[in-house]
């Protein structure tokens, strides 16, 4: 579940960044800027089974928000796509929200659950 998760954020981060630069949601376009990330989240997620943490743990977010940084732009420079400064910052900060958002708002939700 928590991968899914992860997959489901950096959709949203793809589709958001592409329908905010008048990219349109042509399938391959959306592949080619989706597959780099997907793959980063794979890997941090592969580093949490490395490290035996679980995935979807407030602190897990901190290994599977690096992993899909920074791998996403390494495959995206050797893959040719751009990895402008700003773009850096900017996939940064929002997948930082994203893939750390659900986690904390799933730990509020389970808290609330056992103080039931």
């Amino acid at each position: 579940m928590p991968l899914a998760v992860d997959l489901a954020a950096v959709l949203l981060f793809v589709l958001v960044g592409r329908r905010s630069h008048d990219e349109g949601e042509a399938l391959l376009g959306l592949l080619t800027t989706l597959w780099p990330f997907a793959l980063g989240a794979l890997a941090g997620h592969g580093l949490l089974l490395a490290l035996r943490r679980r995935a979807g743990a407030p602190t897990s977010g901190f290994v599977v928000w690096p992993a899909t940084v920074v791998v996403g732009m390494l495959l995206r420079v050797a893959s040719d796509q751009g990895v402008q400064t700003s773009f850096v910052v900017v996939a940064t900060v929002v997948l930082g929200v994203l893939l750390l958002g659900w986690r904390s708002a799933a730990h509020v939700v389970r808290g609330r659950r056992r103080d039931r």
